[in-house]
């Protein structure tokens, strides 16, 4: 049996941060206002020449460096994105050669906000085929550059950031540390519900920036990851009171609370980050996780779930033990 564990993790923030304050400078709004109803205090945001690889470069350093290898051993890179540096190449190939790895392969996944779970299974599904010994996960973004700083009803939600699992397989008679099992969903009827234009083969566009129902997200959200997080825990065996941290994608204070709430979690489980980085789509897990093991929450034994929400709409949880 070949098992996918969690060798490493990482992440970077742009050293720019934007509070609910400053945007209201420019924007009708305030942060009692933000605050309230997304439970967001700050965000960062990248410099002007920063793109989503120079972002992604530095959290997957940091991730080597936790993991204590070399980039030259990394087999493969999947990297969650929906703020390519280009429409092609890839992000992922881009990342590969700053990395200087000459093996192997490197591949970009856009999943919007459940990215990083998407490439989480599929990373587990290749390692457990033996296909591939170690993989770099990256979900990177740099939504700051897609947003319409003049709607308050989006502007204020989002940040940029990056955060890097390797993950690497390993020989086990038995599951005792590593992904257990993943579930991802997509429904492609709701994709006019939170969308961004401006694709090459779209013939013209007015609009490039975030358009989002946040109704109808709020709500399909909640359900949708209630609902995938119940069909995991029934698929591994495990009960909701095994789970040790919950790590949500960091899209919603509400969100999050009220989905914990219907899964009977305790709130003190739950990691929230959302408040110091806003929503950073597919480098919010991540992130999230990568913050919670620095502050000496979440340790080496520790059973994780993590699930995310996002456009599409798609969404998608992993079960590991950290």
């Amino acid at each position: 049996m070949i098992n996918t564990i969690v060798k490493g993790i990482g992440m970077y923030l742009p050293e720019k941060i934007l509070t609910n304050d400053d945007i209201s400078e420019f924007v009708n709004t305030s942060h009692e206002w933000i605050y309230e109803r997304t439970g967001i205090r700050q965000r960062h945001i990248a410099s002007e020449d920063q793109m989503t690889s120079d972002l992604a470069h530095m959290a997957a350093l940091d991730a080597i460096q936790d993991a204590n290898i070399n980039a030259a051993d990394i087999d493969l890179i999947i990297l969650a994105t929906s703020t390519p540096d280009q429409v092609f190449p890839s992000t992922a190939v881009k990342l590969q050669d700053i990395l200087n790895i000459k093996r192997g392969a490197a591949f970009d996944i856009h999943a919007v906000c459940s990215g990083f779970i998407y490439a989480l299974s599929t990373a587990d599904n290749f390692i457990k085929s033996g296909k591939y010994k170690r993989i770099l996960v990256v979900g990177s973004e740099v939504y700051s550059r897609i947003l319409d700083w003049k709607d308050r009803s989006t502007c204020v939600l989002f940040g940029d950031a990056s955060g890097a699992f390797i993950l690497e397989g390993q020989n086990k008679n038995s599951i005792t540390s590593g992904i257990i099992d993943s579930v991802i969903r997509s429904d492609g009827q709701y994709r006019g519900k939170l969308y961004c234009d401006g694709g090459p083969s779209m013939k013209s566009s007015t609009d490039n920036f975030i358009n989002m129902d946040g109704k109808e997200v709020y709500k399909h959200a909640v359900e949708k990851q209630t609902a995938i997080v119940e069909e995991l825990l029934d698929s591994a065996g495990v009960d909701i009171d095994a789970i040790d941290w919950f790590v949500p994608h960091q899209a919603n204070l509400r969100i999050l609370q009220t989905t914990a709430k219907k899964l009977k979690l305790k709130e003190e489980k739950i990691i929230v980050t959302v408040d110091k980085h806003a929503n950073t789509s597919s480098a919010s897990i991540p992130v999230a996780m990568a913050t919670a093991v620095k502050d000496g929450k979440i340790k080496r034994g520790d059973m994780l779930l993590l699930e995310a929400f996002g456009a599409g709409f798609t969404w998608g949880a992993v079960l590991l033990r950290y």
